[in-house]
């Protein structure tokens, strides 16, 4: 679940406000990031396959926005092509094994971050056929959601590679509602963090502590709509559309009532 962001095109302020509330800080943010759009680029909705960029602020460098790959290349990986293939499986890091899996568990405990990101996307199933939604925070606000990162050496070019991993939890009510594939066990949702929590989970350091925090997130903060495809020959890709709300006919207004 949640392989596919929307990223990088919210208004700046919402950002800075968002991480702190010193003015300073909040200035210089705004001028960092200013800086990141303009060199960079806007994600409507990007699959985590593609291994897009995301904002991140790591328990390193808590205040220090930094942008890392999407899907978590860990320290110890051997070989590109070892890289390339774990980074495929790490776009998501599951909450209840983060301290037991091997590509988690120096990050769970060393390597905390933030991801900020504008909305996610899930697929409702019915009938065999699929449809998208665009989930975000009722506000408008960036969803800061739990991250794994770390740092892999290539050391047939020296470059390093700092890439990170969303880490999911069990779905809240709305999500259960959404994310109702019928080949996985449970529905799953990122982990949404309060502002009040962020920095805790950053600088917390015991892990029954950082476990309780791993919770889905109030439903009645968020809300969602349907968009067009986003896969098959129909898909809209990454544009704008695929942020605007859509209506599918075979989704009738009892469907809607009962999702929602």
């Amino acid at each position: 679940m949640c392989y596919d962001v929307k990223s990088g095109t919210q208004a700046l302020l919402k950002y800075a406000k968002h991480r702190g509330d010193d003015p300073a800080y909040i200035k210089k943010l705004e001028q960092e990031l200013e800086l990141w759009t303009k060199t960079s680029q806007v994600y409507y909705q990007i699959s985590g396959f593609a291994h897009p960029l995301l904002l991140v602020f790591t328990n390193h460098q808590a205040w220090q926005p930094q942008y890392f790959k999407w899907g978590l290349i860990p320290s110890w990986i051997k070989t590109k092509k070892q890289a390339l293939q774990i980074a495929n499986q790490t776009l998501n890091a599951r909450a209840e094994s983060i301290f037991e899996k091997p590509a988690f568990k120096q990050s769970a405990l060393e390597k905390r971050c933030l991801i900020y990101i504008d909305a996610f996307y899930e697929h409702y199933h019915l009938q065999g056929k699929t449809f998208p939604y665009h989930i975000e925070m009722r506000n408008h606000s960036p969803l800061a959601i739990a991250g794994l990162w770390d740092e892999w050496l290539d050391i047939e070019t020296g470059e390093v590679l700092r890439t990170c991993s969303i880490i999911t939890t069990s779905a809240n009510n709305l999500m259960k509602k959404i994310h109702n594939n019928p080949k996985l066990n449970e529905a799953r949702m990122p982990v949404i963090l309060p502002k009040h929590l962020q920095n805790r989970w950053l600088a917390e350091n015991d892990q029954k502590t950082l476990d309780s925090l791993l919770i889905p997130f109030d439903e009645n903060l968020l809300q969602s709509h349907t968009v067009k495809k986003l896969k098959g020959k129909e898909a809209v890709g990454n544009t704008i559309e695929a942020t605007l709300p859509y209506q599918y006919p075979e989704l009738d207004a009892l469907i809607q009532g009962s999702l929602f």
